[in-house]
């Protein structure tokens, strides 16, 4: 065999490889981490409209907030579909994990419940009332409840308050800081509590009938979230594209009827 013939051969190689590993890489089941209830169900669309563009998804779904950064930094998960960015950078921050944004998806405004009361109004002096117990969320009801005039936190809290941080408190009310994922079952034993809107959902209870909730405009929309490594790679154009397509806006103002709102 000339030196020529050994050239095209190695060059032939290397053109079948290519191929090869292009069509492996679309061919690859792509696994979407999700909160289980709306981020799941949104997603579920969201696989049938990707798998027209050639890509394979199966939804895997969580039922807490920590375990899908922590599955999609080990590699267990492409990417996941269920946090909002000041959860995100706070993960980021604690845990090292490079985990990048890559598009926004829907906006859950957070509400507050009560099985006793009928309005923040109502609520007595000395009321239990349940936070989320994870940095980002817990100030995120803080401020709400700051909003609607409960409470006033020191200025410089921004969107990490803390109960520590509350420096007016005319009805004494004191929190009880939960998992988020356990707040719709304190509801027999708080006199109000806080409750995002997946796991109100998935729990029962409508957002209607919150006796408060986050203006709609806030700066915790949801976000798809990838390893930073893997940012730029063909299928994460399409899956974004997937997801900010007409058919997963309509469905969602159809499916929730405003108790999730399009964010992008």
């Amino acid at each position: 065999m000339n030196k020529r013939t050994l050239i095209q051969s190695a060059i032939a190689l290397v053109l079948a490889a290519s191929f090869s590993g292009a069509v492996l890489a679309q061919n690859k089941l792509l696994k979407i981490g999700v909160t289980a209830g709306p981020h799941a169900q949104i997603f579920e669309q969201v696989k049938k409209i990707a798998e027209k563009d050639g890509l394979k998804i199966q939804v895997v779904e969580f039922s807490d907030y920590i375990q899908p950064n922590a599955a999609l930094a080990a590699g267990d998960l492409d990417a996941n579909s269920y946090q909002h960015k000041p959860f995100l950078d706070q993960q980021v921050k604690d845990r090292g994990y490079k985990i990048v944004n890559v598009g926004y998806t829907v906006n859950f405004p957070i509400g507050l419940y009560s099985k006793k009361v009928k309005s923040l109004a109502e609520l007595k002096e000395g009321a239990r009332f349940g936070i989320p117990n994870d940095p980002t969320n817990g100030g995120r009801v803080l401020l709400v409840l700051q909003d609607k005039g409960l409470i006033k936190l020191k200025p410089e809290a921004g969107l990490k308050a803390t109960p520590l941080d509350v420096i007016e408190n005319p009805k004494k009310l004191k929190f009880v800081e939960l998992d988020a994922a356990q707040l719709p079952r304190s509801l027999d034993d708080l006199d109000a509590s806080a409750v995002n809107t997946n796991y109100a959902l998935s729990a029962g209870l409508n957002p209607k009938d919150a006796i408060a909730q986050e203006a709609a405009k806030s700066p915790y929309v949801n976000l798809l979230a990838v390893r930073e490594q893997d940012k730029d790679k063909p299928w994460v154009a399409k899956l974004v594209k997937a997801y900010h397509s007409e058919e997963i806006r309509k469905y969602v103002q159809a499916e929730f009827k405003g108790a999730v709102l399009a964010g992008f």
